[in-house]
């Protein structure tokens, strides 16, 4: 964004404050967001059991199925509605509205009446990321930026972590998944309340003037023309396929391979990683605003150096002899993650002005879940089909190395460049 000089002069500290609140403010909505839909994946044994019409495992995985592509479908379209209205209007609204179907999944007593939650919940929570980030990005300009992603994306691997002990709290007598589910709900319909209050959009005067003129359809027309803009979708998606994957399968694969419980397995396949991926986000975006005062390429090096340290994790996970084994390539991929998904959103607004963003990253998050979802399936289909597990892994692995190259392509716009170091 591009700030006159008498507001770079005049407010500094207080601009500094508000965009640093901005990021406070969405931490606890960044856990939340992953913690909800994290849940019911790991509660799967007592949720079966409570709700007998779910029947099979076809049907289980078709619901989580089910959020994947609606929440896939929507990003798009909340990422559009973000940039034209606001990002705290969205942002407040989702939550709300999230946290409420939350709670109705505690009430659900049939399978149909789960599958419609999971649907509202992929409606819900598909306009909060592109809105979220793009609001970071308004506050936060070249020297805070990867920094600012990274504190939020941390908040998301603590909802992720959270999540995969759901397990625990579904077979505590005391408590059980209805609790969890309501309780969670509860509190997020809560905090919308205050968040609506204190939550901000940039002010208006810093915004490009420029582009508050442009016609909000040639906007997105140029978006979409832009091919710096479809090598990052490209780049975002290929290192997802084995990023779905890792979550949605590592249990059952920690499981199957090492025979161990499923309570050990569920922990070993989120914790380390997710810790790890925390580091790297933290780390990878010092170093990434670091360097970009140096270089202006600096956060895209920064990133394909994560990718760099995913390659050999996603085939060393294929390969583990040990369980132990296992989990030190997945703490290397929670590091080269962390490096990767703290610095798309930097990267996107390298190339795509402000008005944009949002949208930019709907349609990121659209191709690359929509591929996710795909991943997910295929998986299930090569494991049917006694696939190796080191051969599946491998073709991810040859993904990543692909997507090193894809982020080496893309080209910083200059005057995007020259904004952030105004």
């Amino acid at each position: 964004m591009m700030h006159s000089s008498s507001t770079s002069v005049s407010t500094p500290s207080h601009y500094i404050r508000g965009a640093w609140l901005t990021v406070c403010l969405l931490l606890p909505v960044a856990l939340l967001n992953y913690l909800d839909r994290q849940l019911l994946a790991a509660m799967k044994a007592s949720v079966m059991s409570d709700i007998p019409t779910i029947a099979t495992d076809a049907n289980w995985g078709f619901m989580l199925g089910q959020f994947k592509w609606v929440y896939a479908f929507l990003s798009p379209f909340g990422g559009l509605l973000a940039d034209r209205i606001g990002r705290r209007v969205v942002i407040c609204g989702s939550l709300f509205a999230w946290s409420a179907v939350t709670w109705f999944t505690s009430q659900a007593t049939t399978y149909d009446q789960l599958l419609w939650t999971r649907s509202l919940m992929g409606i819900s929570e598909a306009f909060y990321i592109p809105a979220a980030l793009a609001l970071i990005a308004d506050f936060h300009l070249g020297p805070t930026r990867s920094r600012a992603v990274g504190f939020h994306q941390m908040a998301i691997y603590c909802g992720v972590i959270a999540g995969g002990f759901g397990g625990y709290v579904a077979d505590a007598p005391q408590l059980g998944w209805r609790m969890a589910f309501m309780t969670c709900g509860i509190v997020g319909m809560v905090y919308a309340v205050p968040l609506a209050f204190m939550l901000r959009d940039v002010p208006s005067d810093n915004a490009q003037k420029n582009e508050m003129q442009q016609s909000y359809d040639r906007s997105i027309l140029l978006l979409l023309l832009n091919v710096s803009f479809w090598l990052l979708v490209l780049y975002f998606t290929l290192p997802a396929l084995a990023g779905w994957v890792v979550r949605d399968w590592m249990p059952a694969i920690l499981k199957e391979q090492f025979n161990i419980g499923q309570g050990q397995a569920g922990v070993a396949a989120t914790l380390y990683w997710q810790v790890a991926a925390i580091v790297g986000a933290m780390v990878g975006g010092a170093l990434a605003d670091w360097w970009m005062k140096h270089n202006v390429r600096g956060r895209i090096y920064i990133s394909a150096i994560g990718m760099t340290l995913i390659v050999p994790a996603i085939f060393g996970v294929g390969n583990a002899s040990s369980l132990t084994m296992a989990i030190a390539f997945l703490i290397l991929f929670g590091i080269g993650w962390g490096f990767f998904d703290g610095n798309n959103m930097p990267i996107l607004c390298q190339i795509v002005p402000a008005r944009q963003r949002a949208t930019g990253y709907g349609i990121m998050n659209f191709v690359s879940i929509s591929c996710g979802g795909l991943a997910d399936w295929g998986f299930g289909k090569m494991r049917d089909q006694q696939i190796p597990l080191n051969v599946i892994f491998s073709v991810f692995a040859g993904a990543a190395i692909i997507s090193v190259v894809l982020v080496l392509l893309i080209r910083p716009d200059p005057s995007l460049i020259q904004q952030e170091k105004e």
